[in-house]
């Protein structure tokens, strides 16, 4: 048995046909919170690029799950919260070929911290290497440097800005 919508339903389907911007107006007001879960980044190999996010730069691996036989969801994420890295293992000639070029060579991620000079030298003790020497800018301290694949990150501590 097929239930009926309920008079008020229908009206506001009415109103919503007739009257298409206010029913516009209403989704702004009411727009459930959204925030940027994922960024996709494109790896040769799945094991490689978790030993480096996770024992490089100290990220935690949030999932490892086998899709088949080739492919897994694999995510990684900094240990102090924010959007996590989908780590996808490319798949072709095209995908390959954007491993390490994902931004044409642009700067591609922005890593921040709290306490940028314990990062950089745990960092580079690490074997990370930097494209630059750490500089002080308006808005932060900041360095580049590159992921295992050629991708440029710029590591920053915001600069606090008086009130």
């Amino acid at each position: 048995e097929r239930k009926r919508p309920s008079l008020t339903g229908m009206r506001i389907q009415k109103a919503c046909f007739q009257a298409p911007h206010l029913f516009s107006s209403l989704k702004t007001q009411f727009a459930m919170p959204q925030q940027l879960a994922h960024v996709t980044l494109l790896v040769t190999d799945y094991d490689e690029a978790i030993a480096f996010y996770t024992q490089k730069l100290t990220f935690k691996l949030v999932t490892d799950t086998p899709l088949s036989p080739t492919k897994r969801w694999v995510v990684v994420a900094p240990t102090g919260g924010g959007s996590g890295m989908l780590l996808a293992q490319a798949d072709g000639a095209e995908q390959q070929s954007q491993v390490g070029n994902q931004t044409g060579g642009r700067v591609f991620l922005f890593l921040q911290t709290d306490d940028f000079w314990a990062d950089y030298h745990r960092m580079r003790a690490q074997g990370v290497r930097f494209l630059e020497a750490p500089r002080e800018e308006v808005y932060a301290t900041v360095v580049v440097f590159e992921d295992l694949y050629g991708n440029q990150w710029d590591l920053l501590q915001p600069t606090v800005q008086p009130a």
